[in-house]
């Protein structure tokens, strides 16, 4: 059967760096300017960069750069099905919604970025596309809906699940997908990105600042307390939002960003029984301790602490998950409230 370069992964190839060699771009002279640039093998099957370190790209359309040990944690099969049925019921529409129109806003078109009279909106000057970088993307959901307002621009999601992925990497035409793990140093050049999403996800805001454009906006979306207070209240062994969260979350992009706006995006959602179970099992509490409470600051823990909050993490959600679910599963339809803050910020 003959093979073929993704066409999104191929699109987005030159904002790669090999994150074997840590290299990272340069634009003084021709000689080092492609240091540690990723090219696809003879074969199409690898990416390789010159020293030779070579990245496999799997036959769903992503490539796989993630190197030594493993990720804090990703979202397993079961959790990444019931996100997409989720997601494609609409319910989360007005927040994909909101999230597009606010990097749409940070990629102007025509003559602030010089680009040709009818020229696609998010196209940049000469041949260069507008670039929004997707942290965190899951099955790609959100990346797809900037991609759709922005005609000219290319997407790269960032994800550590290879069952997300697989979903991201076919989400939209010009999307490409990338296994890599948000705490570690990203494997893009410095100022490739025009927007950096962070959308339900965790942050790490050194490298959010590194890979933007000096004129680029980081958008991030996170919950309120009152998101889905309605779930919690029947299913107590929901994650809860800290109340610190929100505070917490400033603390840590002060040294880096200014917020230049934020939006509430808060309405009730009615959810059928069958929703309302997708939206439990895309959310167990085995994701959240992943992610946000093994590293609640953005740097990960000692390996010893680590493999210790993973094991209790995992005893507690498997415990948790039949309570809940058994719980859920006896709701025929209940109305939610979906309350979440979305913020653009600028680079300091």
């Amino acid at each position: 059967m003959p093979v073929s370069l993704p066409p999104a992964l191929e699109l987005s190839l030159g904002l790669l760096r090999c994150p074997t060699c840590r290299t990272r771009r340069t634009h003084r002279t021709h000689r080092t300017r492609h240091a540690g640039h990723l090219r696809p093998t003879a074969d199409l099957r690898a990416l390789r960069c010159p020293a030779g370190h070579t990245f496999d790209i799997a036959r769903h359309g992503y490539a796989g750069l993630l190197t030594g040990s493993r990720a804090i944690s990703g979202d397993d099969a079961a959790m990444v099905r019931a996100r997409a049925r989720f997601l494609s019921s609409g319910v989360y529409a007005p927040v994909r919604d909101v999230t597009a129109r606010l990097a749409a806003t940070a990629v102007p078109s025509g003559a602030a970025h010089g680009s040709a009279p009818g020229a696609a909106p998010g196209a940049r000057p000469g041949t260069e596309r507008a670039t929004v970088v997707d942290v965190g993307c899951g099955t790609g959901y959100y990346l797809a809906g900037v991609l759709d307002r922005l005609p000219g621009a290319r997407g790269l999601g960032l994800d550590t699940s290879v069952r997300a992925l697989r979903s991201a990497a076919r989400a939209h035409t010009r999307a490409a997908a990338i296994a890599w793990d948000v705490f570690r140093p990203f494997p893009l050049a410095d100022g490739v990105a025009d927007v950096v999403l962070d959308v339900f996800a965790p942050r790490n805001p050194a490298e959010f600042h590194r890979v933007l454009r000096a004129a680029g906006r980081l958008i991030v979306v996170r919950p309120t307390g009152r998101h889905l207070a309605e779930l919690r209240g029947r299913l107590p062994g929901m994650v809860m939002v800290d109340p610190a969260k929100e505070e917490r979350l400033h603390r840590r992009l002060g040294p880096f960003f200014d917020a230049v706006g934020t939006e509430l995006v808060e309405y009730a959602a009615p959810l059928s029984g069958p929703d309302a179970l997708d939206l439990v099992a895309m959310t167990p509490s085995a994701r959240h301790m992943g992610h946000a409470d093994l590293a609640e600051d953005g740097v990960p823990p000692d390996p010893a602490t680590q493999a210790a909050r993973i094991a209790q993490a995992t005893h507690i959600t498997q415990a948790a998950r039949v309570t809940q679910f058994t719980q859920v599963s006896q709701v025929t339809q209940v109305t939610v409230t979906v309350s979440v803050l979305a913020t653009a910020y600028r680079r300091r």
